[in-house]
């Protein structure tokens, strides 16, 4: 296994009884094979290597720890973050081959060069809550939907991740943003992303598509006035020394997609699939906490340190998503080329879970 001194903590860092209780329980999930290795998985992935301040470490952390003990060690799981290996488009190209690289975490943007249809995903307010968010990606449609990776890409859907707690938050230098009137004219850094130009298009703001490593500096020399991403993006990265107001608008749903080369999956034995999805699906599982931690933090920060925040009421994010959604989905069918009716099919499908949960929360606990 491949960790950094932060990563190896995990293991050691803990008091021993709590590490026996892991042992044990992972334990009980083992298929008794090899002592040596028979696979190894690398797992590269962009976030810090650090187990307080993203997602998608601590969740890898685990699933090694769960893969390497039901294997009794017949795979071993080697994780590089912090862009190590390259670009996450550079990871799902070895990812595709399945030789140096087994795996792959990609943001919706590199996401969709592998599996168009995914930018359906980018959908302007497309979810109303967390739990509907959530709710929607553990679920039976959207795991049929990223089916269509296999064919296109040769790359299998193991989970999402709540990239740096999902939904995103507005930071700039002109004004603090309460209404869609307050965005007009702002230049907006947006990920490489089409999607994102076209929703900032639409919503009367200039798109400026920078990669995250000029962002800093396009904030603080003016070069764009601001960005958006989740919360937590503002606490790791200091965000209020470049810009002075936030506004957690919720308009993105910021997504990372965690893939599996298809041919090294198909060529473990049956036993070791079963042990790697069910071992992605727990860490996909607690994955969700670390993130909605990361997001409270971030939020929480944003309002100490920021001139002003502002946290984007109902009303005004219903009047956004009027303006926004249908400018976008004329892109995605008019200029990106995706089928409307799975475009439609997506809405539905939200607003089926939207309905579903707020009927059994009620029926469960509110009656």
């Amino acid at each position: 296994m491949t960790t950094s001194d932060t990563t190896a903590g995990y293991h050691t860092g803990l008091p021993a009884v709590a590490v026996a209780v892991i042992v044990g329980v992972t334990a009980l999930g083992a298929t008794p094979r090899a002592q040596a290795a028979e696979y190894t998985m690398v797992i590269p992935h962009l976030l810090p290597v650090d187990l307080t301040n993203n997602e998608v470490q601590p969740a890898l952390v685990h699933f090694e720890s769960l893969v390497e003990a039901r294997t009794a060690g017949g795979i071993e799981v080697e994780i590089f973050g912090g862009g190590q290996l390259g670009t996450e488009v550079e990871n799902g190209k070895e990812a595709q081959i399945g030789k140096t690289v087994q795996a792959a975490v990609m943001s919706s943007g590199a996401m969709s060069s592998f599996f168009k249809e995914y930018q359906i995903i980018t959908t302007p307010f497309l979810f109303p809550s967390y739990q509907v968010a959530r709710a929607y990606f553990d679920g039976a449609w959207h795991a049929n939907f990223m089916r269509g990776a296999i064919e296109s890409s040769g790359l299998r859907y193991l989970g999402t991740f709540d990239d740096g707690g999902g939904f995103v938050a507005f930071t700039n230098n002109k004004r603090l943003i309460r209404t869609v009137d307050d965005i007009e004219g702002l230049r907006i850094r947006v990920e490489e992303n089409p999607a994102h130009v076209a929703t900032m298009k639409a919503l009367g703001a200039s798109a400026t598509p920078l990669p995250w490593g000029e962002v800093i500096t396009a904030l603080s020399t003016g070069l764009a006035d601001g960005q958006f991403n989740a919360p937590g993006a503002s606490l790791a990265f200091k965000l209020w020394e470049v810009n002075d107001y936030t506004t957690w608008s919720g308009h993105v749903y910021n997504s990372i997609s965690w893939m599996v080369s298809e041919q090294w999956y198909q060529s473990l034995p049956e036993d070791y699939r079963r042990i790697v999805v069910q071992s992605a699906r727990e860490a996909i599982q607690m994955s969700h906490g670390f993130a909605t931690l990361a997001a409270v933090r971030g939020w929480v920060a944003s309002c100490q340190e920021f001139v002003e925040c502002h946290i984007l009421g109902s009303e005004e994010k219903q009047r956004m998503a009027a303006v926004a959604r249908p400018a976008w989905k004329r892109w995605i069918t008019e200029d990106f080329g995706v089928d409307a009716a799975l475009v439609d099919a997506l809405w539905a499908e939200v607003g089926r879970i939207e309905q579903e949960v707020a009927v059994t929360d009620m029926e469960r606990y509110g009656e």
